[in-house]
């Protein structure tokens, strides 16, 4: 009975008493100033995957307070981080932890806020209840929480600063009994001065309220302590575990299994004054490991590095390697040695070495691998192709050129064309090309058994050898001609033309204009000044050919008719024309006959266009305008039969000189039932396709009267019959 109430009495205990986090590790808080008084702000939450209730704060809050008053300024809610297992890393190569003894998860929180100068500065806080129960160094470790805290200085000990933030997250577990070495330095995106000690966290939260918000205002508690240990001694370690001021590396050797609670505060300072403090708050969990397996491997293939060059790439294959000694067996140099995984290293001369490369050096987990390679240097074929000559004087040498030995061979192809084919010298001469061109040598040295090639063009000019040509060269004066050169060279030409008709031009390919009728001859001298030094010409005896043009000419028998007189009579009057073409500017033209009488259906201003053509195919043209006057003519009948017999079925105004025409048919009530703009378009007695009865329906003109430009409104009846 008594042990039934106990454990109601305990459920109940765990029922009313709120829920609170036992799996806290540490964190870290940062910020980086945006400008204009805008900041974002980072919070790194650490937590343990084995101990403890699992879930991170979503949402999270810190607060923002007066740095010397307390007062909670803004308090930022964070949500939705970015959650990440972290690796199971530590700082020693050789060892290993029984799978799943230890687990870590991070969470990344960042927001952005508007902070106003404050002539006291800001503190940041961030607070969670509560930590391992595994942990040995701190009292009551299950009723301890974290504050991690970072400062914000006032402007007048630094404008717009960005706190530092560490580089490396330290390893989550070491082994007993094996030194360890961790680089936990950080950066300053300002550049401050930074130096670092062991510190002891602050406590934060408690159990009654594990995840405050906004965080309990400040001054904070460091954490207590088990003594012996503290903040600056916080583990059992031999030699003492131990804080580079300047670099920030932990040294030291765990002696006593557990989860130990470990801090770092990295001081900021700004012109020799301390501006801030950065605490990290984490925890390292020492455990027994076993060796692990290693082999070191040098993944290389000897073979293939002939004729690669001196600079050879090196690639590891090891196993369980995490520190990598190689020594490439250079004896001109002790710095022939490198850290990098896969280094690449430049060898002096050609030879073979042999390569060595220790993994895990200076630890029980050490291993070895070499191998021998022969690095071979190619040689380097080069040479200058010799300056361009005249195909009539040709006569070439040449000269090798590059990087190789005195027990190369060295091979010459000049092509076909060459007197000499081919040639093993070092410096042949006296090469000769049969023709003009241009021509590919090629050089080949071959040394121990690698070959280089190269290959340069050599340019035999040929003598200058003056053409052009022309796309039209017979046409009616005045007559332009482009002349086109097409002369035979390889290099930079002076032009004289002589066009015949006592004109010239020095340009390459001019274009001329004849202005009189008649036949010329046309001349191209050409001279080179380089290559082959000569001079040619090209002479094109009655090559250009100018027709005359005939003379376009016609009169007309009245320059303005009216409308109802519209004929205008046109007499040519050209001279030496065979052919003529009249144009009436209405759309009718007159093929052929240059006299006519022709009639215009409106009134309007016409230009007349009169084209002549001799028996060259040269044209001449003439114009002439003439008026149309418009002229107002109205006549409507009073009757139609719309009885389909062809005779008076339609209702139409015969109406003359009208613009802007509308007409309109309207029943006895008044409703409109024919509507046209069309003047050509009359009323065929219907209405919607129906016929209408026989009645008197009214009719509507309305027109603007084209010759007076007087609007005109005309109505009046109309017998339908049928």
């Amino acid at each position: 009975m008594k042990w039934r109430m106990f454990l109601i009495s305990c459920f109940a205990l765990l029922w009313f008493t709120p829920l609170r986090a036992t799996h806290i590790v540490g964190g870290e808080l940062y910020y980086d100033c945006l400008g204009n008084n805008n900041y974002q702000v980072t919070l790194k939450v650490y937590r343990d995957c084995i101990n403890g209730i699992p879930p991170f704060d979503d949402p999270a809050s810190i607060g923002i307070f007066d740095a010397v008053t307390g007062v909670l300024v803004t308090d930022l809610v964070l949500t939705q981080p970015l959650i990440t297992t972290i690796s199971s890393t530590i700082s020693v190569p050789c060892y290993v932890p029984a799978p799943g003894s230890v687990c870590e998860e991070e969470a990344i929180y960042t927001t952005q806020c508007f902070l106003p100068p404050n002539a006291n500065g800001y503190m940041l806080v961030y607070q969670r209840c509560c930590r391992n129960a595994t942990i040995v160094n701190l009292v009551n470790p299950g009723g301890q929480g974290s504050s991690i805290v970072t400062y914000m200085p006032p402007a007048s000990l630094a404008v717009c600063n960005s706190s530092a933030r560490y580089n490396n997250y330290p390893p989550i577990y070491l082994c007993i009994g094996i030194p360890f070495i961790f680089d936990h330095s950080a950066t300053d995106p300002d550049g401050d001065s930074l130096a670092y000690e062991l510190c002891a966290p602050y406590n934060g939260a408690d159990q009654n309220n594990p995840m405050p918000q906004p965080p309990n205002p400040p001054p904070y508690v460091p954490v207590t302590y088990v003594p012996p240990y503290t903040g600056s001694a916080p583990m059992a370690t031999n030699p003492a575990l131990t804080c580079n001021v300047n670099s920030g590396f932990l040294n030291g050797t765990p002696t006593m299994l557990g989860t130990w609670v470990v801090a770092v505060c990295c001081k900021e300072y700004r012109n020799g004054q301390l501006i801030n403090v950065s605490m990290r708050d984490f925890q390292f969990t020492v455990l027994p490991c076993t060796p692990i397996p290693v082999s070191g491997n040098i993944n290389i293939n000897a073979a293939a590095l002939n004729c690669t060059g001196l600079t050879i790439p090196f690639q590891q294959q090891s196993t369980n390697a995490s520190i990598f000694l190689w020594n490439f067996g250079d004896p001109t140099t002790l710095a022939d040695s490198s850290n990098q995984a896969n280094p690449v290293y430049t060898y002096p001369a050609n030879g073979t070495y042999t390569v060595t490369l220790i993994i895990n050096p200076y630890s029980d987990c050490s291993d070895t691998d070499q191998v021998v390679i022969t690095v071979t240097q190619p040689p380097i074929a080069q040479f200058t192709p010799p300056p361009p000559q005249c195909i009539e004087t040709n006569n070439f040498s040449f000269t090798a050129g590059g990087t190789y030995g005195p027990a190369a061979t060295l091979s010459w192809n000049f092509g076909p064309n060459a007197n000499i084919p081919t040639s093993t010298q070092t410096n042949p001469s006296g090469i000769i090309f049969n023709a003009a061109g241009t021509y590919p040598v090629t050089l080949s040295i071959t040394e121990n058994g690698c070959t280089s090639t190269a290959t340069q063009n050599v340019i035999v000019y040929p003598m200058p050898d003056a053409l052009f040509n022309t796309p039209d060269a017979d046409g009616c004066v005045p007559f332009t001609v482009q002349f086109n050169d097409a002369s035979i060279t390889g290099v930079p030409l002076t032009y004289f033309w002589d066009f015949g008709d006592g004109n010239t031009s020095t340009l390459p390919s001019p274009s001329h204009t004849y202005t009189q009728v008649g036949v010329y001859d046309v001349m191209l001298i050409i001279s080179a000044a380089s290559g082959c030094v000569a001079t040619d010409t090209f002479f094109m005896p009655g090559l250009i050919v100018v027709n005359p043009i005939p003379t376009a000419a016609f009169t007309v028998d009245n320059f303005s008719v009216s409308i109802f007189d519209p004929f205008i009579t046109a007499t040519d009057q050209s001279i030496d024309a065979d052919s003529c073409q009249l144009n009436w500017g209405d759309g009718y033209v007159s093929t052929n006959m240059c006299n006519e009488t022709h009639a215009y259906w409106n009134y309007g201003n016409y230009t007349i266009t009169q084209i002549v053509w001799n028996e060259f195919g040269c044209s001449d043209t003439a114009q002439l305008r003439v008026e149309i006057r418009p002229e107002h003519r109205f006549f409507i009948p009073n009757t139609f039969t719309p009885n389909g017999d062809g005779l008076n079925d339609v209702f139409l105004p015969a109406i003359m000189g009208a613009e802007d025409y509308r007409f309109l048919i309207f029943d006895r009530w008044g409703e409109l039932i024919f509507e046209t703009q069309d003047a050509d378009q009359g009323w065929d007695g219907r209405y919607r396709g129906d016929k209408c009865q026989q009645d008197v329906y009214v009719w509507k003109v309305e027109y603007t009267n084209a010759a007076t430009g007087e609007g005109v409104s005309r109505i009046g009846h109309v017998n339908l019959i049928r």
